[in-house]
């Protein structure tokens, strides 16, 4: 019967930790980075084996990105993964995506649909369900604050024109940006997400705030309702 050889009896070439310190982060594999914060494996798996086995819970999609389409549940089901270690992963997924947000924000034209979308992109292209998020501008077109103001199903998100009115009073703010995602990945705007932005379009502009876009995220794409002509 083949030994079973741990993390400690491997090379030290092949170790994840001591790769990391010797040479730098940016050498590792995804299973390799992984493994690092998954720490040990289990009984009959090192933990570089069992981050490999992560990264193939996407069907055939193989790649770090799997840790934005995998539950606390999914994970948990995974024999060596437990509570701490799911979440610890889930916190590495959303550690990257502020990291990659922190990054871009000041560099956001909330005039330009393509510098909004690509902003948001990362954060909502991956989402199970719609969700709506509200961003809310000053009189220079400066980004206030911006926040997810509605949550809704895998085929719709409400939105309501009362509560994004209160949100953005609340705030003095000028104008705003509405943003939501298609979990299909096409951005194509639906006949609803039409008459819903005009009603709340038609409501803003009574009491002086400025609807400027609503951009609808689909997988590494996306539809501007401002650009479109829909607005």
């Amino acid at each position: 019967m083949m030994k079973y050889l741990t993390i400690k009896e491997l090379p030290e070439s092949e170790r994840p930790y001591e790769k990391c310190e010797k040479y730098g982060p940016q050498v590792l594999t995804d299973s390799e980075l992984l493994a690092i914060i998954i720490r040990s494996g289990s009984q009959n798996e090192r933990s570089t084996e069992l981050a490999h086995k992560i990264l193939r819970m996407n069907g055939n999609r193989f790649g770090i990105s799997v840790l934005n389409h995998v539950s606390f549940k999914e994970l948990t089901a995974v024999k060596g993964i437990g509570r701490v270690k799911a979440i610890q992963l889930l916190a590495v997924a959303e550690l990257s995506k502020r990291m990659s947000m922190d990054i871009k924000r000041d560099a956001i034209e909330f005039g330009n649909a393509d510098s909004v979308a690509g902003f948001f992109m990362e954060r909502m292209r991956h989402l199970e369900t719609e969700q709506t998020r509200l961003v809310l501008l000053d009189m220079k077109m400066k980004m206030i604050s911006e926040k997810v103001i509605f949550e809704g199903t895998v085929g719709m998100a409400p939105m309501e024109a009362r509560e994004i009115l209160r949100e953005a009073l609340r705030a003095d703010a000028v104008s705003f940006i509405l943003l939501h995602n298609h979990p299909s990945g096409d951005p194509t705007p639906s006949s609803t997400d039409i008459k819903t932005t005009g009603r709340i379009k038609e409501a803003a502009d009574l009491v002086g705030i400025k609807l400027k876009d609503h951009i609808i995220i689909g997988d590494n794409c996306y539809v501007s309702l401002k650009k479109s002509g829909l607005i």
